[in-house]
C-alpha cells in the first residue's frame, strides 16, 4: 500500500483528481485470492476496472478473464490475451454478440434460459455453455440474481432442452450477489449446484464437468481494517471440498483483486459552512471516480492525506461533495475530517472496483487521470 508520503508526492507531480493504480498491488490480491481458494481458477470480471494495465498485469500473473460485451472482447484482444483462457458470462446476448466473441476464439458462453440456448443451435459444434442458476441471498447488497439466474426447478429440463438441439451443457454456474459479509448463502450454493451437477449426469446423461461460483467476494470498505476475503473463503473451502476432482471449479472475481489496487487523490476547491455544517467540494464527485456510491451501493472512507499536519485539529461530521452542478454529487454525507481549508486534499483508498469504470464526463468534466505504479 502506498504511503500518505507518496501519495503526497505523486499528487504534486502530476495534480489531482489523481487515481494511482498499483501494478504490485494487483498480483498481491490475485495470489491471496488462489491461497484463499486452491485449485479454483479465477477468470477477473474485467467490468470492475477494465483499464488496459490492470488487464495486462493480470495476465501476466497467470489469471484467466470474465467478459460480457463486444467491447471487453476487443480489449482482451488489444491486451493480447488467448481466447483460451476467456468465457463470456452475459446470460443475454445478441447474436452480433456470439458471433464476435466465436471470432474472438471464445467459446464458453453463459446462458439462463430456452431464448438463448436456441440462439446457439447454429453454432452447436464451437460451444459448451454454462447455465446460470438463481440463488437466494437476503445478506447481498447487490443482488443479481433478480436480473439473471433460470429457477433451480428448471435446470433439469433446460439441460435436456438443449440437449435435444445438439447444444452441450458443460456445466453451471451463479453469482451469490455482490459484498456480502456473511458468507453461508455462498457456500450452501456450492454445494447445491454440485448436487445438482449429479442430478443431470443421472437423470439426462449429459456430462457436467464446470461449476462456475462467481463473483461478489468482499472487500475492506469505511472503517473496517480487517480483509474480509480470508474469513470469507474459508467455509467456501470446506464446501468446494466435497465436490468430485472430476469437476473443474472456476469464479469470477473482480472487486477483490481490483479494489485495493487503486487509491484516489482530491483537492479541496470549495469550502463552505451550510445549517451549521461544514461542506468541502472535492475536484471529482460521484459523476467520476465516486460513481460506486449511485451504481454500486458503494462506501468511501476519505481521510486528510496531511494526517500528520492536521492531527491537532477536531474533527466535525462534514459532508463531501463532487465538482457538478448537480445536487445528487454528494460523495458523503457524514465524513468524519478535520477543518480542511482550501487546496488541501484528501485521500481514499480501496476504490479500484466500479470507480474509474463507471466514471463519466458529466458537465463536461473528464474523468480523472490514473497514474500506474509498480
Amino acid at each position: 500500500m502506498l504511503s500518505n508520503d507518496t501519495l503526497r508526492d505523486l499528487a504534486d507531480r502530476h495534480g489531482t483528481p489523481l487515481l494511482v493504480l498499483e501494478r504490485s498491488a494487483l498480483t498481491e490480491r490475485l495470489k491471496l485470492f488462489r491461497t484463499c481458494l486452491p485449485g479454483v481458477e479465477p477468470h477477473y470480471a474485467i467490468k470492475a476496472c477494465p483499464h488496459p494495465e490492470v488487464v495486462r498485469t493480470l495476465y501476466a500473473a497467470g489469471a484467466h478473464f470474465d467478459i460480457a460485451t463486444s467491447g471487453e472482447i476487443t480489449l482482451a484482444r488489444s491486451c493480447g490475451i488467448p481466447p483460451a483462457l476467456v468465457i463470456h458470462t452475459h446470460p443475454i446476448k445478441r447474436d452480433v454478440d456470439i458471433r464476435a466473441a466465436l471470432r474472438f476464439g471464445c467459446t464458453t458462453f453463459v446462458v439462463d434460459n430456452a431464448q438463448e440456448i436456441e440462439k446457439f443451435s447454429r453454432y452447436r459444434e464451437r460451444v459448451g455453455l454454462l447455465l446460470r442458476v438463481r440463488t437466494e441471498n437476503p445478506h447481498t447488497r447487490v443482488d443479481l440474481s433478480r436480473k439473471f439466474g433460470c429457477p433451480p426447478e428448471q435446470v433439469l429440463e433446460l439441460v435436456r432442452f438443449a440437449a435435444a438441439r445438439g447444444v452441450h451443457i458443460k456445466g453451471l454456474s451463479f453469482h451469490i450477489g455482490s459484498q456480502t459479509g456473511d458468507p453461508t448463502p455462498h457456500a450452501d450454493a456450492i454445494r447445491t449446484l454440485a448436487r445438482t451437477l449429479d442430478e443431470c449426469r443421472g437423470v439426462t446423461g449429459a456430462r457436467l464437468t464446470t461449476l462456475d461460483i462467481g463473483g461478489g467476494f468482499p472487500v475492506l470498505e469505511g472503517a473496517a481494517s480487517v480483509d474480509p476475503l480470508p474469513g470469507y473463503c474459508a467455509p467456501l473451502r470446506e464446501a468446494l471440498a466435497e465436490i468430485p476432482p472430476r469437476i473443474k471449479v472456476i469464479a469470477e472475481p473482480g472487486r477483490t483483486l481490483v479494489a485495493p489496487a487503486m487509491t484516489s487523490v482530491n483537492s479541496v476547491v470549495g469550502v463552505a459552512l451550510r445549517n451549521g455544517q461544514p461542506w468541502y467540494y472535492l475536484d471529482d464527485g460521484v459523476y467520476g471516480a465516486f460513481s460506486g456510491k449511485v451504481f454500486d451501493h458503494g462506501h468511501f472512507l476519505l481521510s486528510p492525506l496531511e494526517q500528520a499536519a492536521l492531527a491537532a485539529r477536531p474533527v466535525h461530521p462534514s459532508v463531501v461533495a463532487g465538482p457538478t452542478c448537480d445536487s445528487i454529487d454528494v460523495v458523503s454525507d457524514c465524513a468524519e475530517l478535520p477543518e480542511l481549508a482550501l487546496g488541501e486534499r484528501v485521500v481514499t483508498r480501496n476504490i479500484g472496483a466500479y470507480s474509474w469504470a463507471t466514471a463519466t464526463e458529466f458537465n463536461s468534466i473528464p474523468k480523472p487521470q490514473v497514474l500506474v505504479v509498480d
